[in-house]
């Protein structure tokens, strides 16, 4: 079954999100730097009204996937929290110095949310070397890669997107994301045989889920 995920940056994104036919809801603050983590406020009131998956972005700040001992530390006790009140999983992803997976930081963080499925998330664009990368990632143990297949969108991206599916063959979901619409979704989903999908269906300024385009979304993935 082909599945929509909806990255939101609120509470009524959640809400609309959920009401219009997603199947998943990444929850996020920080819209203006791509994602960072909500407030434990946030995610515990979204859980509360939500009745389909909510996965929570661990990522402490915007800027480079790069982390200090103490962002690292943070990061941790952030999904010790949300643990706690059974989010459907986490979202992060931590390079080295040289756009490498960090192995040991992101093992050690996928071992911290078990039970709990991880993704890793558009990090994974700014790597060097993309077929390692997808390698090092699965090792580490993560369920979903989010990506634009290292372009601007995933439109342009789509080839890479389409290699990286044949290459993952079932062994991690390859999840395709950035500037997704109803206008190309067909066309993404066509060129890469992909089974989930992502998009912040904002269309304006308002940083607010656009209801409409979640239906049109859905609709065109049937």
């Amino acid at each position: 079954m082909v599945q929509l995920e909806i990255a939101c940056f609120n509470l009524d994104s959640a809400l609309i999100a959920q009401q219009n036919g997603a199947d998943r809801v990444e929850l996020c603050d920080g819209f203006e730097v791509g994602g960072t983590t909500p407030s434990f406020q946030t995610v515990v009131k979204t859980k509360e009204l939500l009745a389909i998956d909510l996965n929570v972005m661990i990522r402490p700040r915007g800027g480079n996937f790069v982390y200090t001992d103490e962002e690292f530390e943070q990061m941790k006790l952030q999904i010790l929290e949300f643990k706690k009140i059974q989010v459907s999983g986490f979202v992060f992803g931590i390079l080295n110095e040289d756009n490498s997976v960090n192995m040991k930081q992101n093992a050690e963080l996928v071992a911290l949310a078990n039970p709990f499925p991880c993704t890793f998330h558009r990090a994974f664009d700014e790597v060097e070397e993309v077929l390692k990368a997808l390698e090092d990632v699965i090792y580490c143990g993560f369920n979903t890669i989010l990506t634009s297949g290292q372009a601007q969108n995933a439109t342009e991206g789509v080839k890479r997107i389409a290699a990286l599916v044949a290459k993952a063959n079932n062994r991690i979901i390859i999840m395709p994301g950035g500037s997704l619409r109803s206008s190309n979704i067909e066309f993404i989903r066509r060129e890469t045989k992909a089974q989930w999908f992502h998009s912040s269906v904002i269309t304006d300024d308002s940083k607010m889920a656009n209801p409409k385009e979640v239906i049109a979304l859905k609709s065109n993935l049937k």
